[in-house]
């Protein structure tokens, strides 16, 4: 198997396991706050959403062949700074924007982004995906470095979740 189709096919299966896991949780179960944080399933499935976009906007780019647009964020913060207080910031400032948001509206956009998230990372070739100099936005990072981190997010909530 090539590197780019075994990382859609993990991918694959991790929203697959999230939609398991969304099928058997009702929607008080999901929307109750009971995780670390008073956050609730719905809360964790915004955060990684939110997230996602970034990463979405990342693979329209390179599908489109420019320089990324990224969904509005507070200005006066770098989302790709390794900084934890920026990111603790904007873990907060997503869990405000989203908080009050409907469950239907949240598991919508989160499974209509995964879902074109992989469909962006199907159209793009595995030598563009794997080449870290092809994006100069990327900073030497490959494309496939984005997919998975969204994995590794994804899958980190998941675990979360499960334990």
């Amino acid at each position: 198997m090539h590197m780019k189709q075994h990382i859609l096919a993990a991918l694959r299966e991790e929203f697959e396991q999230w939609e398991e896991l969304l099928a058997s949780r009702s929607e008080q179960q999901i929307t109750t706050p009971n995780l670390p944080g008073d956050m609730s399933i719905k809360d964790s499935i915004a955060h990684v959403m939110a997230w996602q976009q970034r990463s979405i906007a990342r693979l329209e780019a390179a599908v489109l062949n420019r320089e990324p647009e990224f969904p509005a964020w507070p200005a006066v913060l770098n989302p790709d700074s390794e900084d934890t207080d920026t990111t603790d910031y904007l873990n907060a400032w997503i869990y405000e924007s989203h908080h009050q948001t409907p469950w239907t509206d949240v598991q919508r956009d989160w499974r209509t982004g995964f879902l074109r998230f992989l469909e962006l990372g199907a159209a793009v070739s595995e030598k563009d995906l794997l080449d870290s100099s092809r994006y100069p936005w990327l900073n030497g990072y490959p494309l496939a470095f984005i997919l998975i981190a969204s994995y590794d997010h994804h899958q980190e909530h998941l675990e979360k979740l499960q334990g």
